[in-house]
C-alpha cells in the first residue's frame, strides 16, 4: 500500500475558528468516517499479533511504531511537511505520552494482572472519551451518549470476559496500570481536539519517538526474539502499517473534527470485530457471546448516534 494512496491530505486538519471551505456537517461526517477507519484497523490488532509469533511485547511495539512512523515520514517528506515536528512542548508531551504511555501501562498491566481483568479495565477508555468530551468547548454531552457508551461497555465485557471474570486484590498494581491505560488514551484522544491547529502529520513523529522509547524498554525488560517465518514478518509489517501506524493518523483526524461521542461509543466494536477476525482465521472458536456483544455494541452506537442528531437539531 503506497502512503499517498492511503493517507488523507494534511489539509483536512481543522483549525478551530478557521473556515474549511466545506459545510461543517460534511467536515464532521468525513472526520468521523476517518475515525471509523481507525476502529476497523484496531480490530486487526489481535489477529496480526497472534500471527507475529513469540516476539516480546515491547520489541513488537518498537518494531511496529518504527515501521509505521517511517512509512508515514516518507509521505510527509514527499509533501514537504517535515517541518511539522517543530511544535510546542505540550504537543509532544500529549502525543508521545498518549501513544507510548498507553502501551507502557498496558504491557505493565498484563505482566501484573490476569489478561481478562486487565483488558476489561483498560477498555474503559471509550466510555471515558464520551464523558470527557463534555468538557470540550462547543460539545454537549447528552444522556443518550452516556447510555450508548455504557451499553457498548457491557458488550465489551461480554466479548472480552467470555462471560466470567474475577477481580482479586493481589493484582492491584496490574489493575491500577490498566486504569492508567484507560485514562491516558481517553485523555490523549479528547485533548487532541484542543490542538486542532496542529497538522496530523505530527503523529508520525510521535510514532518514531514512541518506537525509540519502546526499544529502550525492550532492552531493559525483555530478551530479543525475532519473527521466525515470512508470515510472522508479514504480520509485524502489517501491524506497523495499519493498527500501529495509519490508525493513529486517522484517529487524530476523527478526534479533532469528528463526532467524538459517536466515535467513543463505536470504539467498543473493536473487540467484537477483533474476535470475529480471529475466528475467521482459525485463532478462536465462535461462541454465542460474539453475537450478544455485537448486538450490544451496535445498539450502543445507534443510541449515541441518535443523541448526536438531537444535539444538532
Amino acid at each position: 500500500m503506497k502512503p499517498d494512496q492511503s493517507i488523507p491530505s494534511h489539509d483536512d486538519t481543522v483549525v478551530p475558528g478557521q473556515s474549511t471551505g466545506q459545510h461543517p456537517g460534511n467536515t464532521t461526517r468525513r472526520a468521523t468516517g476517518l475515525g471509523f477507519i481507525a476502529i476497523a484497523l484496531w480490530s486487526l490488532l489481535a489477529l496480526f499479533t497472534a500471527m507475529s509469533g513469540a516476539v516480546p511485547p515491547f520489541q513488537l511495539a518498537a518494531l511496529c511504531f518504527l515501521i509505521g512512523g517511517s512509512i508515514g515520514l516518507l509521505d510527509t517528506a514527499r509533501r514537504g511537511m517535515l517541518g511539522v515536528w517543530r511544535q510546542r512542548p505540550a504537543v509532544w508531551l500529549l502525543g508521545v505520552g498518549g501513544l507510548f504511555g498507553y502501551h507502557f501501562f498496558y504491557f505493565t498491566a498484563l505482566r501484573n494482572a490476569p489478561e481478562v481483568e486487565a483488558g476489561l479495565i483498560a477498555y474503559l477508555w471509550p466510555l471515558l472519551i464520551i464523558l470527557f468530551s463534555g468538557l470540550l468547548p462547543g460539545e454537549t454531552l447528552r444522556t443518550g451518549h452516556v447510555i450508548g457508551g455504557l451499553i457498548g461497555l457491557v458488550g465489551a465485557v461480554v466479548i472480552v470476559s467470555g462471560g466470567g471474570f474475577d477481580f482479586q486484590t493481589e493484582y492491584g498494581w496490574g489493575y491500577a496500570a490498566a486504569a492508567c491505560c484507560a485514562l491516558i488514551w481517553s485523555s490523549y484522544s479528547v485533548l487532541s481536539r484542543r490542538f486542532g491547529d496542529v497538522p496530523s502529520d505530527i503523529v508520525w513523529f510521535f510514532c518514531l519517538a514512541s518506537g525509540v522509547l519502546a526499544l529502550v524498554c525492550h532492552g531493559a525488560f525483555e530478551e530479543t526474539r525475532w519473527p521466525a517465518t515470512p508470515l510472522q514478518w508479514f504480520a509485524v509489517l502489517a501491524l506497523g502499517v495499519g493498527p500501529v501506524g495509519l490508525a493513529f493518523l486517522v484517529w487524530d483526524r476523527g478526534m479533532k473534527a469528528g463526532n467524538i461521542q459517536l466515535l467513543g461509543a463505536a470504539s467498543y466494536a473493536a473487540p467484537v470485530l477483533s474476535t470475529l477476525a480471529l475466528i475467521a482465521f482459525g485463532y478462536a472458536e465462535p461462541t454465542p457471546q460474539v453475537l450478544v456483544a455485537a448486538a450490544l455494541v451496535t445498539l450502543g452506537a445507534i443510541i449515541a448516534s441518535r443523541a448526536g442528531r438531537t444535539v444538532k437539531g
